[in-house]
């Protein structure tokens, strides 16, 4: 601690001596700040098997321009195993030439409930003072880390740019580790150091000038882009042996293992028992039963997240889930567990990371994997992966954002790991069919849409808060919207809302005006009502893969009545393309007094990376250009 306080009290006045703001405005012309030193040290001592787990960071930050002061708000978050002994923050503003040092004095506690599968959340906020052009921060954090698997990921690379950056692990020599390392080929550039210092062995990373990382819209998570490593403590020594701490995925699912597997000992709540009679009763199959259940699940548990120290991964009995009928992502677990458990079938806790954690779990054996709970259960050879913390998820589909990743499925002292698959498109499809009438510069149509999969999921999420009608036609004229913004939906009947396992349909009216143009005897009219490819254009410049929740499909006929009097004088050429990402068809011909205009789209991934959005991006432009294309009528 105090070579610590040392290293930060010289650096203080070296910095406020050297540094020049000039220099780096030069050099960084479009950034805000710039980090001018980051340092983290991480002490760990071994006593009798106990581990002490000590983390100091320091920073500095240089602030170039006016807008300085929209970054005097700031917080640091923390939590019961990963505790905030001390905090110390100042701003230092210029008066006369010289540095002034302005203390942080009010600091400012509060839950942080944004994320509770660990354990609680809290956060501290503060607001540097006198924050202005060229005025710098430092801030130092000394934590107290109580679980030896829980050593977090350190940073060579952020969303500004870096200066000095070092991170020190001081170790005792009877622990042994491994350094997971992640996208370090990404613009930084790292030195590394391993020395013994007496009982201790000293692991040193520095890196210096690291350019910022941009931020993107839909970009993965940061984990994705960030150049880290993440420590791991496999085993140490004590006593002459050899002790297994976090030596791959056997020795994270046994610590996970020992904390599930004394759940729901006690005796069953009567009451629960004659509802998952009720719920089973006339079900004839086994997976007609677990839908029951699920769906029940889903309804009824409401979704509530707040945990404290170990309860953060120890599921709450099913008895008092089922009594207060609320609770996180592993009491929803239990509960189901519980009530597959009474209805005569078996399920797994599973443990899962979302889609935002980029790891394997043979790649980062430690609790950074995941983040979420669900429960599994098989049935002739198909895993479902049942997860009651959303509402409308039809039992053959996972979440949608943890499709693609591992589960760590549990079954006694043994266990599996198990790729999610990612739910194809056509199960994720929109069909639209709309009639059409031109009534001189205006549009009147009737349409029918049905919607499946995740798409009907969300609209579902959207009408949940939505009752007023004319805030429901709102919603619809948004969602439906075709033409121009001049589209109006009059009126609309709903079929099968809120239904889990039929597609949810809507019928309505509308009206476009302005729409079609009348030029001497013709008729000049676009078929294509919507611009639904383009919305997977991307920046060419873009430097990052691009996420999308899920994949999709549309399916569009368009049946346009020709007026009294008119014929057809031109409709476009039918066009397809197709590749392993995206699929497009347009298609057109007539029926009597009605042309007939199909399109049918599908995009098939939920990423691409620079490469594939080039692909997508090609396709997208052919689709535009083929798009433009409109009908000519004239009279007879």
């Amino acid at each position: 601690m105090k070579n610590f306080c040392l290293i930060f009290l010289l650096f203080i006045s070296w910095s406020l001596i050297s540094q020049d703001l000039e220099k780096y405005k030069k050099q960084y012309p479009n950034d805000d700040i710039v980090r001018l030193q980051q340092e983290t040290i991480i002490n760990i001592k071994l006593n009798n098997g106990e581990f002490t787990i000590h983390k100091e960071v320091f920073e500095e930050d240089l602030y170039l321009n006016n807008s300085a002061n929209y970054n005097s708000k700031r917080s640091i978050s923390y939590s019961t195993f990963f505790n905030l002994d001390k905090i110390e923050a100042s701003s230092f503003s210029k008066q006369d030439g010289k540095y002034v040092e302005n203390k942080v004095v009010d600091f400012n506690e509060k839950n942080n409930l944004n994320d509770s599968f660990y354990d609680d959340s809290k956060e501290v906020g503060f607001i540097y003072p006198k924050l202005a052009k060229g005025s710098k921060t430092n801030i130092k954090l000394t934590y107290n880390i109580k679980n030896p698997r829980f050593l977090s990921a350190f940073y060579f690379g952020d969303f500004y740019p870096i200066i000095n950056n070092k991170v020190t692990i001081i170790a005792d020599k009877n622990i042994e580790f491994t350094f997971k390392p992640f996208q370090l080929n990404n613009g930084a550039k790292i030195t590394f150091k391993k020395k013994k210092r007496g009982e201790n062995y000293v692991y040193t990373w520095s890196a210096k000038k690291t350019e910022k990382f941009e931020i993107e819209s839909n970009a993965p998570n940061y984990k994705t882009i960030l150049p880290h490593i993440i420590p791991i403590i496999t085993s140490y020594q004590q006593d002459g042996k050899t002790k297994k701490l976090l030596d791959g995925v056997e020795g994270l699912y046994s610590w996970y293992y020992s904390l599930v597997e004394n759940i729901n000992k006690e005796e069953t709540d009567p009451a629960l028992t004659t509802l998952v009679e009720e719920l089973t009763r006339e079900k004839e199959s086994d997976i007609e039963k677990v839908k029951a259940i699920y769906y029940w699940t889903q309804q009824n548990i409401k979704y509530i997240a707040f945990e404290y120290a170990l309860g953060g991964f120890i599921p709450r009995e099913a008895n008092e889930v089922f009594q207060k009928k609320y609770g996180d992502c592993k009491d929803n677990s239990s509960i189901l567990f519980k009530m597959l458990e009474i209805a005569g079938l078996q399920g797994n806790l599973t443990w899962i990371g979302t889609r935002k954690i980029p790891y394997t779990y043979e790649q980062v054996p430690t609790p950074a994997v995941d983040n979420h709970m669900i429960l599994s259960y098989e049935n002739k050879n198909n895993t479902y992966y049942l997860d009651a913390t959303g509402r409308y998820i039809q039992i053959e589909y996972p979440s949608s954002f943890i499709q693609g990743k591992e589960a760590l499925i549990a079954n006694g002292n043994n266990f599996k790991v198990k790729k999610i698959p990612v739910v194809p498109a056509h199960l994720n499809k929109v069909v639209d069919t709309t009639y059409i009438q031109i009534s001189n510069r205006d549009i009147i149509g009737t349409s029918n849409s049905t919607f499946s999969g995740y798409i009907k999921n969300n609209l579902f999420y959207n009408l949940e808060n939505t009752r007023k009608e004319a805030d429901v036609k709102e919603l619809y004229n948004k969602r439906f919207l075709k033409g121009s913004n001049k589209f109006l939906i009059k009126s609309y009947k709903e079929e099968n809302k809120f239904s889990y396992d039929k597609d949810f349909s809507v019928s309505y009216n509308f009206s476009i005006q302005d729409y079609v143009q009348n030029i001497g005897s013709e008729i000049f009219i676009n078929p294509h009502f919507n611009k639904i490819v383009s919305s997977v254009k991307t920046k060419e410049d873009r430097k990052y893969d691009i996420e999308f929740e899920y994949k999709r499909q549309f399916s569009h006929t368009n049946i346009i009545e020709i007026p009294d009097g008119y014929e057809v004088s031109y409709i476009p050429t039918s066009v397809s393309f197709t590749n392993d990402l995206i699929s497009v068809n347009f298609s057109y011909s007539t029926d009597k007094n009605k042309i007939v205009c199909k399109q049918n789209v599908v995009f098939n991934f939920i990423k691409l990376n620079k490469e594939q959005q080039q692909k997508v991006n090609t396709f997208v432009e052919k689709t535009e250009k083929a798009s433009k294309e409109i009908i000519i009528l004239k009279k007879k």
